[in-house]
């Protein structure tokens, strides 16, 4: 992963720890063929104001970390899956029970993938 990704997903990875987000995968998707972006991060969150708090964490961190907003963010209305697109990286925030359904993972399973620790 480039310096400049690596940053942008550490970044990502605190705000979702910030709000006690867990089961974090990071995909690395430079050097897939078809592609729409650099990297995936995917989490949980326990419940939809759980998912939401992550994704407004994961938001400001970026603002005030890297100046970076992101393009879209998809799925706030109901916060069982929302994604928030940076260009370059992705942000995935599931519920547990649609996380295993769309089991984004097993998508890219090509991808190296980084299974970050939860914090306790």
């Amino acid at each position: 992963m480039t310096e400049n990704i690596q940053k942008l997903v550490d970044t990502i990875v605190n705000g979702i720890q910030e709000k006690k987000g867990h089961n974090i995968s990071v995909i690395d998707m430079q050097g897939m063929e078809g592609v729409i972006c650099q990297a995936f991060v995917v989490c949980e969150g326990g419940s939809p104001s759980q998912v939401s708090a992550i994704c407004d964490s994961v938001e400001e961190m970026m603002r005030k970390e890297h100046k970076e907003k992101p393009t879209r963010i998809a799925g706030l209305e109901n916060s069982i899956w929302v994604a928030m697109d940076y260009v370059d990286i992705i942000v995935h925030i599931f519920l547990p029970d649609a996380r295993d359904f769309y089991s984004l993972e097993s998508l890219w399973q090509d991808a190296p993938t980084i299974e970050i620790p939860d914090i306790e």
